[in-house]
């Protein structure tokens, strides 16, 4: 199988498979005659078992461990258990923090952030850990360059075919024949599209993290 077809059959994109290659997790065969990588059974497999272990929030060392078999899967996971209370743990000390909030009238202007951050400095020195969202802050920036170079190239690609219409209209004598024209307004129209549908899957990567080397697959 080409990668595409693992792509559809897993539901993990291509981006994704590429860095667990990259990672080691993974290890297709490449074709002798033309280079390219030749996903089989157990591939797919592999695939599968590692969507398995990262929708269940298991490190990626964790399940090298495990495919390496220096760790069972029961090993893995009480390993990963104890993460999972660890996490329970910061999140109820959260909802503990906010519920202690709700009940404040004050406005926001109002409040003392400096207090309260020194409060959860010290529960962070007792071993709390409390979300951070303000790398999700810019992540919207993210979007703008991609938006940016389709609107550009988009409008590029109409200037041309604006241009070869608009050069048949003003000198329909001196034109290529059709076919050729249709041939040079339909290549930058597949461009447009082009471009068009590449924004769309870096949207969705943006979206799905793979920003990030796809460790928040």
């Amino acid at each position: 199988m080409k990668i595409n077809e693992v792509e559809a059959l897993v539901g993990i994109t291509r981006k994704n498979i590429r860095f667990y290659e990259a990672e080691g997790l993974l290890c297709p065969r490449r074709n002798s005659q033309n280079g390219y990588r030749d996903y089989g059974e157990a591939e797919v497999e592999a695939l599968r078992r590692i969507k398995l272990l990262r929708k269940l929030g298991v490190p990626l060392e964790e399940i090298r461990q495990m495919q390496q078999g220096v760790h069972t899967v029961g090993d893995g996971m009480r390993r990963h258990l104890i993460s999972l209370e660890r996490e329970r743990q910061n999140l109820e000390a959260a909802i503990r923090l906010c519920g202690g909030l709700t009940g404040r009238q004050e406005r926001l202007e109002d409040l003392d952030a400096a207090a309260l951050l020194d409060h959860m400095a010290r529960m962070e020195q007792e071993g709390t850990t409390f979300m951070n969202k303000q790398k999700q802050d810019t992540k919207r920036r993210r979007y703008v360059a991609p938006v940016i170079a389709a609107i550009l190239m988009a409008v590029l690609m109409a200037g041309l075919v604006w241009l070869f219409l608009w050069a048949f209209q003003a000198d329909p004598a001196g034109a290529p024949p059709l076919p050729v024209l249709a041939l040079f307004v339909a290549i930058p129209a597949a461009v447009v599209i082009g471009v068009i549908i590449a924004l769309v899957q870096r949207i969705r990567e943006i979206e799905q993290g793979e920003e990030d080397d796809a460790r928040q697959y």
